[in-house]
């Protein structure tokens, strides 16, 4: 999310034993390799390699992350992402590192590596504004690199039976929509098609990339939907929506698009099943019930940005002095919302807690943790 920055019917026990008839693995207590796809939402400091306008290399960003002892790392956020949160609980000690950081080929065949870029969508022209991002198929490409260093160290059927048990998560989409309805850039902006058009270009080419991703080796797939965009402070400001109320144009848009993503996967979990799995997490209703709720779930704020502000420019910035810097919020830990794009660590803590446990009304057609539990996929 970016600019940015900027982020069933059956019962549950009888869908889990139902899809455990279907789709049998042998029990793995191993840590799982993770490869991560996406945006800001999940960039662990690709930007920071790019000539871009979509950065988080300056503070405050990190200030809560304890690995860099508060400093930044390129993560759009306070402290960590979902998919730091989500990794730490399935047993890593460490971080998948940025793909473009220098040396990293070797994290490939034991923690893994992401490629997620701040800006990028799942369409090339997505953040051009920002100069610099790695759009989605690109990604792609360098995780190709990686599959070669891979079956370089350890051969192809042994490189092939490691993918198998690999987690491939991509969350991306949010910077596709916020691209269409922010106002018009000259010779940057798209070409305006209706809701419904844009919505099926999303996901059919969402979809050849989870496919291509197959054809590389992957079978472990978490596709995270979209959340609520138009409650985020950015597209509040720019459709001038007042304090407490969401864009409805935004979240229905974005409802549909996730509803059309969720009924493509299951068609992909029939093509390509029972020798791949891919989980649809559904973070629209997980964020929204954060934003309509915060006060259950701990927070005093689930409106404003703690850093930078509701207006143009929008910046998150910790200059020399006050007068230089951008205004924050006393405790991070009390805002859903980080800036006016990201949520803040504490927001996505309770988000990677409902993938990982959570059921199929969140993360089907089984969590994270249960997908972890399972060794590969024969």
């Amino acid at each position: 999310m970016e600019i940015l920055h900027y982020l069933a019917t059956f019962p549950y026990f009888t869908l889990t034993f139902i899809f455990q008839m279907f789709y049998v693995f042998p029990i793995c207590s191993c840590i799982a390799t993770s490869f991560v796809f996406g945006d800001s939402l999940v960039d662990a400091g690709n930007n920071n390699f790019l000539f871009t306008l979509s950065k988080a290399n300056s503070p405050p960003y990190g200030i809560d992350f304890k690995p860099s002892h508060g400093q930044p790392t390129g993560r759009f956020t306070n402290g960590r992402t979902i998919s730091d949160i989500v990794g730490q609980a399935l047993g890593a000690n460490s971080f998948p590192p940025p793909y473009l950081a220098p040396n990293v080929e070797s994290n490939a065949t034991h923690i893994g590596i992401n490629y997620a870029s701040g800006a990028s969508g799942i369409l090339d022209a997505t953040g051009t504004v920002f100069i610099g991002r790695v759009p989605l198929r690109e990604q792609i490409n360098n995780f190709e690199e990686s599959r070669r260093y891979i079956v370089n160290a350890m051969g192809e059927k042994n490189a092939k039976k490691f993918l198998m048990k690999a987690m491939f998560s991509i969350t991306i989409g949010s910077n596709d929509v916020i691209n269409y309805f922010q106002p018009s850039i000259p010779f940057l902006s798209y070409e305006k098609v209706s809701p419904t058009i844009f919505q099926d270009f999303l996901v059919s080419n969402l979809t050849m990339n989870l496919q291509r991703l197959h054809g590389l080796g992957a079978r472990k797939f978490v596709v995270v939907g979209v959340g609520p965009l138009g409650c985020i402070p950015f597209i509040r400001a720019i459709k001038l929506i007042s304090e407490g109320k969401c864009s409805v144009e935004v979240n229905t848009l974005i409802r549909s698009y996730n509803k059309k993503l969720k009924a493509e996967l299951n068609r992909l979990n029939k093509d390509m099943g029972p020798k791949a799995i891919l989980l649809y997490a559904n973070s629209y209703d997980v964020f929204r019930d954060i934003i309509l709720n915060y006060k259950q779930h701990g927070f005093e704020n689930g409106d404003a940005p703690c850093c930078g502000g509701y207006f143009p420019p929008f910046v998150c910035y910790k200059g020399k002095n006050a007068n230089t810097s951008s205004v924050m919020c006393d405790d991070r830990g009390k805002y859903v919302f980080w800036d006016a794009y990201h949520p803040t660590e504490a927001a996505n803590v309770i988000v990677a807690k409902k993938f990982l446990n959570g059921d199929p009304s969140v993360i089907s057609p089984i969590n994270i943790r249960q997908l972890h539990h399972y060794g590969s996929i024969e």
